[in-house]
């Protein structure tokens, strides 16, 4: 499954670089806090990510996607052997791979995830959900701690609920999206609780009391998950290691994503969530070098 960009494979640090830029505006934003002789592998790292995350979007049926999966899967196997394909994310993070220690098992863990969700995308429940957005968003703030060479159990566990947090947000925000393809991003749980009516919500697309309940109590979640990654800081005064930011800059869109949803009650078809918060490259900045999410 080679590439058909000669450009990419020719310059494969800024084929990344303008694929993240391209599809997680959030994810460049922060990019500006890596080491400037870090920032090809935060990208490489990245537009790997965001690749696995819209094969589901961009195939016409599962079959399809699980072999994209497996070209993944071997493609990690390769880079591993010093032979990656002539693909630019694969070759971006064969450079990234000779120059620290990236465990290909996080790679892998990243890959049967979203393999896992091309056949499953709904979840029943809060803890079904929440292992997968452990093995996706989590895991990918894992590499990125290794990126930086900061082995800590501390630092991981509050990476594993900003990587929750990060994951239930971005499917909150992303809500209309996925209704108007007849999928429920919420869990079941929490939907038939507040009684949701999920037929309702695909053909006429917009929010209601029960659904702003729902949406309320899966926020509400998310919220707890970033206030246990701050717990994990109590001892430095909830201020994060300086050297460790880059990686938890990803969770201050987070908690201004969160705030905003509040402010319109907790309807995500509200116009003003569906564009850029023009704050935010402030808020990012002024979090940053607070130390703090």
């Amino acid at each position: 499954m080679a590439t058909s960009s000669g450009a990419g494979t020719a310059n494969p640090a800024e084929y990344c670089r303008d694929y993240v830029r391209k599809h997680d505006y959030e994810g460049f934003l922060t990019s500006q806090f890596y080491p400037r002789h870090l920032q090809g592998g935060y990208f490489a790292i990245k537009a790997f990510y965001i690749e696995l995350a819209t094969i589901q979007e961009s195939v016409s049926n599962t079959t399809l996607g699980h072999m994209r999966m497996q070209f993944w899967r071997d493609a990690i196997k390769d880079i591993s052997d010093n032979r990656p394909p002539r693909h630019p994310i694969a070759l971006a993070l064969y450079e990234t791979s000779q120059r620290g220690q990236l465990q290909p098992y996080h790679f892998k863990r990243i890959i049967d995830a979203r393999d896992s969700e091309l056949s499953a995308p709904a979840h029943l429940t809060v803890d079904s959900l929440t292992s997968h957005a452990e093995a996706t968003a989590s895991t990918l703030l894992y590499l990125l701690l290794s990126l930086l060479s900061l082995p800590s159990s501390v630092l991981s566990h509050a990476a594993s609920h900003v990587g929750v947090a990060q994951s239930f947000s971005t499917l909150i925000r992303a809500l209309p999206f996925h209704a108007s393809k007849g999928r429920m991003v919420i869990p079941a749980e929490i939907t038939a609780k507040h009684g949701v009516n999920q037929q309702r919500i695909f053909t006429e697309r917009d929010s209601s009391k029960a659904l702003e309940d729902a949406v309320f109590e899966f926020a509400t979640v998310a919220n707890d998950h970033l206030i246990t990654a701050r717990d994990m800081f109590k001892e430095t005064g909830n201020r994060v290691p300086q050297e460790a930011m880059p990686v938890f800059s990803a969770a201050i869109p987070v908690a201004s994503f969160l705030q905003r949803l509040e402010v319109v009650n907790f309807n995500v078809f509200h116009p003003s969530l569906q564009g850029r918060d023009w704050k935010l490259p402030w808020q990012v900045w002024r979090g940053y070098y607070k130390r703090t999410f």
